[in-house]
């Protein structure tokens, strides 16, 4: 079977009983899909969405990518737009057949570097920040007003410093004390304190929240110099609104205070590192029917390529991956770690079953626009960010990522809160996914921008970093898997991203909140 290369409709594996439209096709329009093929729309297929090229009856499993995305919920004629309206998810049976597939190690390549800042404690940063970190929603705006004091009056002269993150939230209090909840928001605090991609922080409180600063400081093991060129760390500033006297006093003081941090902050020199002490968070948000085809496969290009130079790369969003995990468990390098996924699995039906919600409530109104249906759909696509290496390392929300490989972490769909906890657990670059257009960065850490169909990268030039939707037209996979590669090294080295040009990644500081507001 070959696929015909003008066709406007796009069979992606032989079992498939559907093709997707990598161009708006007509009414009536009648489609060359292989060499032995074709299909006449029945109604208008928009971008991304799917149609029929073979008889489906009622109940009749459909197939993308040769995997179940659901079933027919009536019988379905070659040509007919398949969605929602008769499309849905289904009850699956997977076989999980741990350890089953563990692919070979790639091929190791050494030599490659980057241009980085190599802290004191060893670890490699992309980019240079200061923070105040907010231990609750009560001392956010006092957060946000030093940040932008210092910005304003302070900065000029300090080239080397990339800004002032206020990382503030709208939790820290009403949740019990020393519960899972409690530490889940230390350790992401804790993550981005440690992170190497701040050079100092504060830890500003009000006073009297659940999250206490000192709780953090202690549990989390943080030192104040930890990033800064000084002979001996000390305790981290712990500060608090109530002690000081009030808003304006904090500002006036924690803003003295950040001041004379700024010449140390600045002393730093960019110098060769090893690729392989880059660790990439990847994320897909407001995705649609081609993000499986383009973008999400070109970027598990790059992933494997940074396997392959000894670097870690991060599959996030389980709620994502719900309905594909039986591809991953296969290439868990033991079966526990498999087991470890299945058990987040199940944790997630259960938490959703709680609130009396499904999994497959997951995709919006934005990704059906876009073409997808399900979710099984979507993960099927979503996973492809992960590459083809061996799963390595499964872990919690921000919890510190220390594998080399390709690893899988525990975090919602949600984009920002997907984001914040890989950062938290070390991510020093993200590569983000986006068929309808994410507008999206993630202070401090640099976000790469990939778009999965060219309409959308041309409409949207200041926000988009890359043009996967090429693949659609004949561009391989592996070309702009390799584009994006480069990029990434590019970008750890100081170039900056379109979103960072445009200043954004001060609002998407999102710890992820499981447990009930008392």
């Amino acid at each position: 079977m070959s696929t015909v290369a003008s066709s406007p409709l796009l069979k992606l594996h032989p079992e498939d009983n559907i093709a997707i439209a990598r161009n708006s096709v007509a009414e009536n329009q009648e489609c060359a899909i292989t060499d032995t093929e074709n299909v006449t729309a029945r109604e208008s297929i928009d971008l991304g969405h799917k149609v029929a090229i073979q008889p489906i009856a009622k109940g009749e499993r459909i197939r993308k990518f040769g995997q179940v995305i659901g079933f027919a919920t009536c019988d379905i004629e070659p040509g007919d737009w398949i969605h929602s309206h008769n499309l849905a998810a289904g009850e699956l049976s997977l076989d999980y057949a741990f350890s089953s597939d563990v692919p070979a190690p790639p091929t190791p390549v050494e030599g490659r570097t980057f241009m980085g800042y190599r802290r004191p404690n060893g670890k490699a940063a992309t980019r240079n920040y200061l923070a105040i970190i907010s231990t609750v929603n009560c001392s956010a705006t006092a957060s946000k007003y030093i940040a932008r004091e210092l910005a304003q009056t302070s900065l000029a002269d300090y080239s080397n410093i990339d800004g002032i993150i206020p990382l503030v939230h709208k939790g820290g209090c009403a949740m019990q004390y020393d519960g899972e909840d409690h530490h889940q928001l230390m350790r992401t605090l804790g993550g981005f304190a440690k992170h190497p991609n701040i050079g100092a922080y504060v830890i500003l409180g009000l006073g009297c929240e659940t999250g206490q600063g000192s709780f953090l400081s202690d549990n989390e093991g943080l030192v104040q110099l930890q990033n800064l060129k000084e002979p001996d760390p000390m305790e981290p500033l712990v500060l608090n609104i109530q002690d000081i006297g009030g808003i304006r006093k904090t500002v006036d003081y924690v803003s003295d205070v950040l001041k004379d941090y700024l010449p140390k902050v600045n002393n730093v020199v960019r110098e060769p590192i090893p690729v392989s002490e880059l660790i990439l968070g990847t994320e897909c948000g407001g995705s649609d029917g081609n993000s499986g085809v383009t973008a999400n496969p070109a970027l598990g290009i790059a992933s494997d390529l940074l396997v392959a130079h000894g670097a870690t790369s991060i599959l996030g969003e389980t709620s994502e991956i719900y309905g594909g995990e039986h591809l991953l468990t296969r290439r868990a390098i033991t079966p526990e770690v498999g087991q470890k996924l299945i058990d987040r699995i199940k944790w997630w039906e259960e938490y959703t079953g709680k609130f009396g919600v499904v999994i497959d409530n997951n995709p919006s109104p934005g990704n059906k626009r876009g073409g997808l249906t399900t979710i099984y759909e979507k993960s099927l696509g979503a996973i492809a960010k992960g590459g083809s290496t061996a799963l390595r390392a499964v872990y919690r929300f921000a919890e510190p990522v220390t594998e080399k490989g390709f690893v899988i972490m525990d975090t919602p769909g949600y984009d920002p809160a997907s984001v914040t906890g890989m950062v938290a657990g070390g991510a020093n670059v993200v590569c983000f996914t986006t068929g309808r257009g994410s507008c999206f960065g993630c202070k401090p850490v640099p976000s790469i921008k990939i778009a999965t169909n060219t309409p959308m990268f041309e409409r949207m030039q200041d926000d988009m970093d890359i043009d996967a939707g090429r693949i659609l037209n004949g561009t391989s996979v592996e070309e702009v898997g390799r584009e994006i590669f480069e990029l990434i090294i590019e970008v750890a080295s100081g170039k900056k991203t379109k979103s960072e040009a445009q200043g954004i990644g001060d609002e998407e500081f999102c710890p992820w909140s499981i447990g009930p507001v008392l």
